[in-house]
This record gives C-alpha cells, sequence and structure tokens, in this order.
C-alpha cells in the first residue's frame, strides 16, 4: 500500500516511537464487526441461535467480531434485524453516549446509519431519534437501515446542521457527531480513502467540524451530552477542534470516558480517547464526550388532542383485531402512505425523507400494513404467529 509522504511524516509525528509499530498493523487483515440488535433480541438469545463463528469484541457489550468467510448479509437474520454490520472501532461513539430511555436524541451526521441504529436500539421504542444526514442519496441506505432495525420512533431529515439549529434550538438530549473527516483511521480497510486524502484532507474538514460541532452545540438542552468522533488521526481534526469548541463554549466541559487496555488517552487531554489498530483489534478512531454544565429536567411530552380521521380510524380497526399492542404518536398521510410520527416534534420547514414509521397503504378506506410496521414490532405484539 502506498501512503502519501505528507501523511507518513504527520504519524512518525504523533506517534514517534510506536510508528513501526502502526506500520506494521497494514500487514494483518482488515477485521469484521457484528452488533446486535437489542431491542429485538439479547445477546445471550443471539449467541445461542447465531450461526457464525464469532468473538467477543471486549469493550461493545453487544459487538462480535466474525470470520471473513462468514456471510452474515445474507443470512435471514440480517433482513430480519437482528443485528447491523459494522467495524468494531465504529461502535464506540454510540455505545459511549449515555442514552436514556425517553430521551430526545440527534444523529447529525447519521448515514448509512451505523450509529442510529444502536442509538434507536438504546432508546427501545421511547422518546424520539432525529436521523439527519446532508445527502439525499446516502439518506436512502439510512432510511432502509432503520426500517430494518424495526426503529418507530424516528424522524430521518436532509438537512444542513445550520439550519436544524435554527428549528431546533436547545431542544435534544443527546446528540452524536460523528463528523465527515479525512478518513486516516480507516486506509487499512480501505485504501480508496488514500486518495481521497490526498483531494481533500484535514486542512479541508476542520473548518467543516467545527462548524458542526457549533450546531450541534446550539441544538442542546442545559445538562445535555454531546459526542464527538472521528476516524481519523489528525490532531487538527480531534484535539485542535476539541479545544477550540471548549474556547467558544465555556458552559461545556469534557467527561471522561471508560478506560479499556487498548484506548490510548488523547494528546494533551485525558478525558478523550484514540483507537489505533496497532493497539486493539479494530480501525483508527478518536472520540470526545462533551457535556453541557447546566442542570436540566427532561420535560414531560403531553399528547395533542386531535380528531380522529378516516385513515387512522381504519388502521385503529387493523390494530384491534390483529395485534396486542397500541401504538401512540401523530398520524400523517403522505398519498396514500400512511406514518405514525413522534409527537414531540414539528418538522416544518425542513427537508424530511421519512417521517416517523411508515404504517402502510389507506386507500379507499381499507388500510395495507407495510414490511416496516412488521420489523417495528415483536411477536408478542402480534395475536396470530406461526
Amino acid at each position: 500500500m502506498q501512503l502519501p509522504k505528507k501523511y507518513v511524516n504527520s504519524m512518525k509525528e504523533l506517534l514517534a516511537d510506536e510508528f513501526d509499530s502502526y506500520m506494521e498493523s497494514f500487514n494483518e487483515k482488515r477485521l469484521y464487526g457484528l452488533r446486535v440488535n437489542t431491542a429485538k433480541i439479547s445477546v445471550e438469545d443471539f449467541m445461542k441461535i447465531c450461526p457464525f463463528h464469532i468473538e467477543r469484541i471486549p469493550w461493545i457489550p453487544n459487538g462480535f467480531y466474525y470470520s471473513e468467510n462468514d456471510k452474515p448479509a445474507k443470512h435471514p437474520y440480517y433482513f430480519a434485524g437482528l443485528y447491523y454490520l459494522q467495524e468494531p472501532s465504529a461502535m464506540t461513539p454510540a455505545y459511549v453516549l449515555p442514552v436514556n430511555k425517553g430521551d430526545k436524541v440527534l444523529d447529525l451526521c447519521a448515514a448509512p446509519g451505523g450509529k442510529s441504529t444502536e442509538l434507536g436500539a438504546k432508546l427501545s421504542g421511547t422518546g424520539l431519534l432525529v436521523s439527519n444526514d446532508i445527502s439525499a442519496s446516502r439518506a436512502k441506505a439510512l432510511v432502509k437501515n432503520i426500517e430494518v432495525f424495526g426503529i418507530g420512533n424516528v424522524v430521518i431529515t436532509c438537512e444542513y446542521p445550520e439550519k436544524l439549529a435554527v428549528k431546533f434550538p436547545e431542544f435534544f438530549d443527546k446528540i452524536l457527531v460523528d463528523a465527515p473527516c479525512s478518513g486516516e483511521g480507516m486506509f487499512r480497510k480501505d485504501n480508496k480513502l488514500i486518495k481521497s486524502w490526498e483531494q481533500e484532507g484535514p486542512e479541508f474538514y476542520s473548518p467543516i467540524q467545527r462548524g458542526i460541532l457549533n450546531s450541534a452545540a446550539a441544538m442542546l438542552k442545559e445538562g445535555g451530552y454531546i459526542l464527538y468522533s472521528t476516524c481519523t488521526f489528525s490532531r487538527m481534526e480531534n484535539e485542535d477542534n476539541i479545544r477550540d469548541f471548549l474556547d467558544r463554549h465555556s458552559d461545556f466541559e469534557l467527561v471522561k470516558i471508560f478506560d479499556y487496555e487498548g484506548f490510548v488517552r488523547a494528546y494533551g487531554m485525558n478525558d478523550a480517547v484514540r483507537l489505533f489498530p496497532h493497539h486493539l483489534k479494530g480501525e483508527g478512531h478518536f472520540v470526545a464526550l462533551f457535556h453541557s454544565l447546566d442542570n436540566y429536567e427532561s420535560e414531560v411530552n403531553k399528547p395533542k388532542k386531535t380528531s380522529m380521521t378516516d385513515a387512522e380510524k381504519v388502521y385503529r380497526q387493523f390494530e384491534k383485531e390483529f395485534l396486542n399492542t397500541e401504538l401512540d404518536g401523530e398520524f400523517c398521510l403522505f398519498g396514500e402512505q400512511l406514518y405514525l410520527k413522534p409527537k414531540c416534534i414539528d418538522v416544518d420547514k425542513i427537508k424530511v425523507v421519512r417521517n416517523g414509521l411508515n404504517l402502510g397503504i389507506y386507500r379507499k378506506n381499507r388500510f395495507e400494513p407495510s414490511y416496516a410496521l412488521c420489523l417495528a414490532l415483536k411477536k408478542e405484539d402480534f395475536k396470530n404467529t406461526v
């Protein structure tokens, strides 16, 4: 693998005595990861039925390595949403963000959905998840993965962070910023990123990342948390951005991320961590957790009283006949497609890709349930199963 000379020199400066060990990691095979969807199945139950050769990822409770000889993307369990295929180190950000049931959570740079699917699983059908990506084409993959995971309490948007910041000031309890970056930590996994780095390196991405972080701060409630992560090694995109953010926002502090023998403390800041391929079985990552210093109490969202529409009446009749559960939310009809949107969010005047859970088709006073609805429900939610 031919690495850019400028990049090699920067890593020599960064790693010093560890540089040779890092370079040796390029001779090792890339690793494959699988993360269990705990909203659908427990880790223990998955291990009982798993047909693959798996090994636990030590720092991710629901994460596993799998053999490159296995083909989990072609298995029915994949299409049932029992797991997500994700590089092991990339599982860290969503695990570290302290999401509680009932939280309003924003994944600001969400596509293709690796972090969002874990955030949705942690919410377990409560609160609200907003998954955003500025790319309409990438958002299509995001919709697919969210749907397969069975996440219903979600709104998927396609907007620039600064526009969302105007729409949702001090709205979210937790925000994840897995920022677009130069991708240095993924060179071993995908050497196509090397050419991209030569065209758009750290100098290009650093100001973009700072702008995204500032937008995130404007959308966070007092006392909330922002998780910032990249898959690059550049100090400019990592430690320098953290210091810049703290200088601009005196009401934020860094929270120390838990210790793991393979984690390396960030340079000059003991609270953030770096993941290096020569220290653990995974690719390169950087993770920092911010906490807003002011305390707050989450508000209780009182459901609005709305009159029953014809589409809602027909759906409720279907629900009464076939399901053991009653879904809560605001019914929205787009053409013949019926959606159930979380009540606590107004999406007027922003680009929405998926406005809640797609329940199915309402046509001529008749309701036809969708595949997305099926994936969002558990076995016990149905009156009849085979």
